[in-house]
């Protein structure tokens, strides 16, 4: 008889986990709760990060975090009206930056980074639409030489994992000083880094490779239940099915999805806010830019560029801050981005553990559950090897990857790390 999956959420690791189920062979429903695709994983920056091996959940970062608020012109925004989610954050962030917990975490995002771009390379490979997966690296700018100083030194001492940069050289100086209107202060370039050429060109995709294989999706709120000791879903409130797997891959709203079955997953909404530009004189085939000073990343997709940043800690449904947007326009136009408004306004939130590690496993509570999320700012980045974790899993085979650090038991309570 053929096993049966279904998968919560149709997100981009969602849609890659359920994939790779059903390419082995299992009958596998897809439950996404969102149709209008305003998740993180469809509004982010389309950069495939495998330079960020270190997590943010340091000692430096915490440190820095003052002169980073948004109050001080900073990319991080800790909303005082939403202290009840972030200030429990912070506290457990600070607990999982202590230095063993940090270079523990950082070896296990390292060897899950290293996989990440072969992975991304097959399953683009494996699509039937051509040339999403572009590797044609990145840049980092920066607005001063004192910055530009400082910034490529941080970048030589980090550890980068198998991502490579290099000084500009003159022709790469040339371009970047035509769309600036003049030299940047200092800029280095990141040749093995990967961007996505169009996330809704992404999205449709993978929802068409997955109903290929004989998939199916279904839109609407799924609600988890331990059942005689394993997971069963309800799907707008029908009875509960017990299939032989779930995969909880619902981003930030996993953490109350799974709540019922005896787990603790402390998932914050880390927001980000981003604005699109139709009317551009962005060249078609030029990289992601980042503008590290300004916490800003620009994104040429093929239909628009897009500029992003800020981290705002809260809850997932709280209003937008329009100030955000007004500051991203302001960098453009401080910058002389060609970026001509009207812009479109897009926020949406990533789902961010204390640690700043996915939550990857199989659960030790309910034993046909799977899990797939808190990929933070990494969901698009390691989306494909996530589904190829999640499918060895579901057979019974060892994943590619180690990932006893992605272990869910991890805030577990009393006795545990966090």
């Amino acid at each position: 008889m053929q096993k049966t999956a279904i998968i919560i959420g149709g997100g981009v690791v969602g849609l890659a986990s359920g994939l790779a189920l059903a390419r082995r062979g299992l009958a596998a429903r897809l439950v996404e709760a969102d149709p209008d695709r305003r998740a993180a994983s469809w509004g982010n920056a389309g950069h495939v990060a495998i330079e960020q091996v270190e997590p943010l959940a340091s000692r430096a970062a915490i440190r820095s975090a003052p002169g980073w608020l948004f109050s001080r012109g900073g990319a991080l925004a800790l909303p005082p009206g939403q202290w009840r989610a972030w200030a429990p954050f912070a506290w457990r962030m600070m607990g999982a930056a202590r230095p063993h917990r940090f270079e523990t975490g950082k070896a296990a995002l390292s060897a899950l980074l290293a996989e990440a771009m072969p992975a991304w390379r097959r399953f683009a490979e494996s699509l039937p639409e051509r040339g999403l997966l572009r590797e044609d690296g990145h840049y980092v700018l920066w607005g001063s030489p004192a910055a530009a100083m400082k910034g490529r030194a941080a970048w030589a001492n980090a550890d980068t994992g198998t991502a490579r940069f290099h000084d500009i050289d003159e022709g790469e100086r040339r371009t970047l000083a035509s769309l600036l209107g003049a030299d940047p202060a200092g800029a280095i370039r990141f040749e093995n880094t990967g961007q996505i050429d169009d996330l809704s060109r992404l999205a449709e995709a993978l929802e068409t490779a997955f109903r290929a294989v004989g998939g199916e999706i279904v839109r609407g709120r799924a609600r988890l239940e331990l059942v005689g000791g394993r997971a069963g879903v309800s799907i707008e409130g029908s009875a509960a099915e017990v299939p032989d797997h779930v995969v909880l891959a619902a981003g930030v709203r996993s953490g109350g999805l799974i709540a019922p079955l005896g787990h603790r997953a402390p998932i914050i909404a880390e927001r980000g806010y981003h604005i699109r530009a139709r009317s551009h004189d962005w060249p078609a085939h030029l990289p992601p830019l980042v503008f590290e000073d300004r916490s800003m990343i620009v994104t040429r997709y093929a239909d628009c560029v897009q500029a992003a940043s800020f981290v705002e800690l809260g809850e997932p449904d709280a209003a937008p801050d329009p100030a955000k947007w007004a500051r991203l326009e302001r960098h453009v136009l401080e910058l002389g981005l060609p970026m001509r408004g009207p812009f479109e306004r897009w926020m949406g939130a990533r789902p961010t553990l204390p640690d700043y590690l996915p939550a990857i496993g199989r659960s030790a509570r309910a034993g046909n559950l799977l899990y797939a999320f808190g990929h933070q700012h990494l969901g698009l980045t390691l989306a494909p090897i996530t589904g190829e974790i999640v499918g060895a899993l579901a057979m019974g085979e060892r994943p590619p990857v180690k990932i006893d650090a992605f272990d869910l038991e991890r805030f577990a309570g009393r006795g545990r790390r966090t």
